[in-house]
């Protein structure tokens, strides 16, 4: 990993920058050549580092690049990124106490059970889990987003899912499309299709959820730290919302196990690469696409740049700009 990861440079844009301020002279081939990486590599890292603003133009070459001292460049980076963090704790504080005094305010439905229902921790969650599996009489629809699951939670889920399955309870499972890049993950989405549930993949998934159909649904309190715990809702309006969005998410969905998971569409493209460049022309950062299609930072930045070299395209500016006039980002 790289030792800038937290300003958001990762190793390859690390090793780059280092060498353009030992060697300013180098052009991209000598880049690539002293690293031992790829011409496109060193592109990504480029454009990686210009985001940054650890890279200006050149006065002296046309059209050249030259680091940023890092007495400038790193500071500034440093700045922004702790003004971020205050500004994110500050953001957590104040959901944190909004979403309690929501919670506070609703948490007793008229006939005396909770419609909202803050759970805390993995094992509370398990134990709820358990809870509504033995109870549910009725189809269970699930929202399985972030790509490969651990083996513990894959452990967990086995006994749970078997039972509903064993009693001949209706399950519609939506993974990542990108659970096929993780032997572990696969297996288990086989295994489900083999018992009876019915498994579908998409490139995106809004959020984690499981929902007992007209009994509750279970969603993490924050959606990147799930082991955080979960909410509970209950209640004919909400459920009946989320249902509505597992349909139409469903609807738009792969079947499991088929061509359908790899089809292009007229541009050339997969869903997983429609959904990447409608995320960045968004101006969401690489990380966060990332999280979004469920894959590694390094492999989003892959499909970028196999997605501008299809384009013709030398920096991501000119992808978007090429895209958008190819009608690859939609009306």
């Amino acid at each position: 990993m790289s030792q800038l990861h937290a300003l958001g440079i990762d190793h390859t844009a690390e090793a780059v920058y280092r060498l353009m301020l030992a060697e300013p002279e180098h052009g991209v081939a000598e880049l690539a050549e002293g690293l031992s990486l790829s011409v496109e590599e060193v592109r990504a890292a480029l454009d990686q580092l210009a985001e940054l603003r650890l890279l200006r133009t050149s006065r002296q070459a046309d059209g050249g690049l030259r680091p940023v001292s890092p007495t400038v460049g790193i500071q500034l980076l440093l700045a922004v990124r702790e003004k971020e963090l205050r500004h994110a704790q500050q953001e957590f504080a104040d959901a944190q106490a909004a979403a309690m005094a929501l919670l506070q305010q609703h948490a007793e439905a008229e006939t005396g059970r909770h419609d909202v229902e803050v759970l805390t921790g993995v094992e509370e969650v398990q134990a709820r889990l358990e809870q509504l599996t033995h109870n549910s009489t009725a189809p269970l629809m699930s929202f399985i987003p972030g790509g490969a699951q651990s083996r513990a939670a894959l452990d967990a889920s086995r006994p749970l899912d078997a039972a509903m399955l064993a009693r001949g309870i209706p399950m519609r499972v939506l993974y990542q499309a990108s659970v096929r890049n993780d032997p572990a993950t696969l297996d288990y989405a086989r295994w489900l299709t083999s018992q009876g549930a019915r498994v579908r993949t998409a490139a995106v998934l809004p959020v984690r959820m499981v929902l007992f159909t007209g009994q509750a649904a279970l969603l993490p309190i924050d959606p990147d730290h799930t082991r955080r715990g979960a909410v509970q809702l209950r209640g004919p309006g909400v459920l009946t919302a989320l249902a509505a969005l597992f349909d139409a998410v469903w609807e738009q969905a792969d079947a499991f196990g088929t061509a359908a998971n790899r089809e292009l569409d007229d541009n050339g493209l997969t869903g997983q690469e429609r959904q990447l460049l409608r995320l960045l022309a968004e101006g969401h950062t690489d990380a966060i696409v990332a999280r979004r299609l469920g894959i590694g930072v390094r492999t989003a930045r892959r499909m970028m740049a196999d997605i501008m070299t299809r384009l013709g395209a030398r920096s991501r500016f000119e992808a978007g700009a090429k895209a958008v006039r190819r009608g690859w980002l939609g009306h």
